[in-house]
């Protein structure tokens, strides 16, 4: 069954012009319907195609970008999804075509310049690989792909169109990781020799999405579309024709980041998970993973440990690196980023006037604050010495990563997180499936991180 965006035979123009549409946007400190306030050779037409939850979230930090008119939509849902987008883009003054066959808006839209891809796992490819072909630059959401050689497929199309192909590991543009993996870690080595690395991504339980039943997506579209059901649709993640369940979609994130510190690939990988909240016959993929990875870096070997966990978002997400001289703890949360100094060392005051670090009054950290430090230490002590980094993100968390994208576009920035890198990441997290598969430790080899032409 084919996986397309097909369209109904509805398309439409959207344009604001008049004064009513124009309170709300002056209201929300929206642009005016032109180039956002960067020259005109500068300014990027861009297609959004998937205008689910991720895709909204991308077209919002877009929103706060200048230079980037959204000037085409497409997504099945017209009657939930695709009126949500053109409300924002009416909103900000964007004027756009809507569509529900992404094939029929690369035909129609000739003056596009890229694309942002941010439909379920399974389409990735078809539809990252399709606007490649039309001659755009991509953006495309993590997971890379729904497997390997679908990934595989897109890094050779990326290559023969000679375009950019983005993938949305945002971490890697990240200022507050750029600091700490290129700062703290390469050049200053500060944590010592690397031992064990922790990372999790807990998430609290929640009920199935629904949908407004007077406006689903047509029965017809939906099985083109490979999704048969409106229950599907809505929950695709969990289904493993469609997505590849939390654990793939977080660990492509959190992975990435252990890979990108260590500056290495890991070696081998064994796992233990269940579903062991939810409803297996609703839930095909695993709601609970504990994995453990090994690696090599700089000759010796890194331990990892991955936790995914459907119960409590306490401790949500983030990133621990242990080393012989301090440990970090990091997260996308805009309030940690933290470096514990397991023995007092005055050279470190030499870091802070730098401005590597800077020094955390250990009198204003709030009791549960120390008390949650020393858990995730494991220690039932005060916490070691705390020195914060210099660096205040206060942004929506993919806008750096998407600015970084464009700015490529336009010939003034190098990709954080090209297609091959994208591609390690997918390797790195597939082969955790094939440790849970065989419940058995299984290694990696070199060359299976690399994409032969």
């Amino acid at each position: 069954m084919k996986r397309h965006l097909r369209e109904r035979g509805i398309e439409r123009r959207t344009f604001l012009r008049s004064a009513a549409a124009a309170g709300p946007l002056l209201a929300v400190g929206a642009k005016k319907p032109d180039s956002g306030g960067a020259p005109p050779s500068e300014t990027l037409n861009v297609a959004l195609i998937g205008a689910g939850t991720q895709g909204m979230t991308l077209l919002s930090a877009c929103m706060r970008i200048l230079g980037i008119r959204i000037t085409a939509v497409c997504d099945i849902w017209e009657a939930m999804a695709l009126k949500r987008a053109v409300r924002v883009l009416s909103r900000f003054g964007h004027e756009h075509r809507t569509y529900t066959d992404y094939r029929r808006m690369l035909e129609r839209e000739k003056n596009l310049d890229a694309a942002i891809v941010a439909t379920p796992d399974f389409c990735h490819a078809e539809h990252a690989t399709a606007c490649l072909k039309a001659g755009l630059h991509v953006y495309c959401e993590t997971p890379m792909a729904h497997t390997l050689e679908e990934a595989r497929l897109m890094v050779r199309t990326k290559r023969a169109a000679g375009k950019l192909l983005q993938i949305g590991q945002q971490r890697r543009s990240n200022p507050k990781y750029r600091h700490c993996g290129e700062k703290l870690l390469r050049e200053l080595n500060l944590l010592g020799r690397l031992g064990v690395v922790n990372a999790q991504w807990n998430e609290s339980s929640s009920q199935d999405r629904g949908w407004p039943r007077r406006s689903p997506v047509p029965r017809e579209l939906l099985d083109r579309c490979g999704y048969r059901t409106m229950e599907r649709f809505r929950n695709w993640r969990w289904y493993r024709d469609l997505g590849g369940g939390p654990f793939t979609a977080f660990a492509s994130h959190q992975l990435d980041v252990i890979n990108w510190f260590l500056g290495a690939r890991p070696a081998a990988v064994g796992a233990s998970a269940g579903t062991d909240f939810y409803d297996p016959k609703t839930h095909q993929w695993p709601d609970t993973v504990l994995a453990l990875y090994e690696y090599k870096a700089k000759g010796r070997t890194v331990r990892a440990f991955y936790q995914v966990a459907t119960m409590n978002p306490h401790h949500g997400s983030r990133e621990t690196f242990l080393g012989e001289k301090a440990t970090m703890i990091l997260s996308e949360e805009r309030n940690i980023a933290s470096v514990y100094l397991e023995k007092p060392d005055d050279s470190w005051e030499r870091w802070v006037n730098l401005g590597y670090l800077k020094m955390i009054n250990s009198a204003d950290v709030p009791a549960e604050k120390i008390a949650d430090i020393a858990s995730l230490l494991g220690t039932d002590t005060l916490p070691p010495i705390e020195y914060g980094i210099p660096i205040k993100f206060t942004e929506p968390e993919h806008k750096p990563h998407l600015e970084n994208f464009f700015n490529a576009v336009r010939g003034k920035a190098r990709l954080t997180c090209p297609a091959e890198t994208g591609y390690e990441t997918a390797v790195t997290v597939f082969k955790l499936r094939s440790a849970l598969k065989t419940g058995c430790k299984v290694s990696f080899s070199p060359e299976e991180f690399e994409v032969k032409p």
